[in-house]
């Protein structure tokens, strides 16, 4: 059976919304609130932006015109650590990026899973004690299970409640992110994250989008972000050729951008891309090479996805 056919049956009939904790019975009561007006939060993960400490990277950040860093998985004394670097910078700390644990929280493995459990928790632990937006994860790369779509739907509906419930404890969300069939089997569209989302209604199981992966798998960005809706709480950035700097080669946001707006998104856009060589220098021996500027290209890249969030106006 296909995702679709997942939503309609698998997990209703597993008993897995009815079967879920307290802190998963949040369904809405009466008709929804309009969206509110969407934001452009500009952000990047750290390691892309130079600098010898989070206090010096987020000063960058900020005279750019961004306003937040992504980590990648950190612990609670990283976390801690970071946060204190954050303060007075004018600086927020967005997502987390951990990955998919080796495809051990999907292994046929019991004790396997259960370790990778432990660690999932223990990296929202850290996002909760940073205040970040939440952790970013996926079941499995390429070669991580061998297991079918129909098999890990299932282990997806014994796993999400229980680390739902445990974002919330610690006052973060999970962020399920698809990515494209050259990295991942499973899971390769925006509407099939938000499928799970939809049918658990959990406010600790949200989802993200990545603008790199969307480009192959979206037939329209708007509406992948528009399915996703209020599911959707964070978005990386990256060209959807090269996966590098928004502007250093053609790469339109403009209907990605349209979807945000839809849905009054409020969380960070964060760049996860490389930074294209643009600066021709002469090495020790005298022949020419190119360098990647950061430090220039960064802002230039903020400002060309400003005007693009401007063009998606309407």
């Amino acid at each position: 059976m296909d995702r679709r056919t997942f939503v309609k049956g698998s997990l209703l009939g597993a008993g897995v919304v009815a079967g879920a904790s307290k802190l998963a019975r949040l369904a809405d009561a009466g008709p929804a609130a309009p969206p509110a007006t969407a934001v452009l939060k500009l952000c990047s993960q750290e390691w892309i932006v130079p600098g010898r400490s989070i206090k010096e990277k987020a000063e960058k950040i900020i005279k750019w015109g961004g306003c937040g860093l992504e980590f990648h998985g950190i612990d609670v004394r990283e976390a801690e650590r970071a946060r204190r670097e954050l303060e007075g910078t004018g600086i927020g700390p967005a997502a987390l990026c951990w990955g998919s644990c080796g495809g051990a929280l999907i292994s046929p493995d019991p004790e396997k899973r259960k370790a990778a459990r432990a660690q999932f928790k223990a990296v929202l632990d850290a996002a909760g004690a940073l205040g970040a937006t939440g952790v970013i994860w996926v079941p499995c790369f390429n070669n991580e299970s061998h297991k079918s779509p129909q098999e890990l739907d299932k282990m997806m509906a014994d796993l999400l409640p229980e680390i739902g419930d445990h974002a919330v404890r610690a006052h973060s969300r999970s962020l399920l992110e698809p990515l494209n069939k050259g990295e991942t089997f499973y899971i390769n569209r925006l509407e099939q994250a938000a499928a799970f989302c939809k049918r658990l209604n959990h406010p600790g199981v949200c989802m993200m989008g990545d603008f790199y992966h969307m480009a192959k798998e979206e037939q329209s960005e708007e509406e992948a972000f528009v399915t996703g809706g209020k599911w959707v709480h964070h978005v990386h950035l990256a060209t959807g050729r090269s996966r590098i700097l928004p502007g250093q080669e053609p790469h339109s946001y403009v209907s990605g951008f349209r979807g945000l707006k839809r849905i009054g998104y409020q969380d960070y856009c964060s760049l996860e891309c490389g930074v294209k060589p643009t600066r021709r220098v002469l090495d020790a021996a005298g022949r020419a090479k190119l360098v990647a500027e950061p430090d220039v290209e960064i802002p230039r890249a903020f400002a060309f996805l400003k005007r693009q969030w401007e063009e998606a106006a309407g």
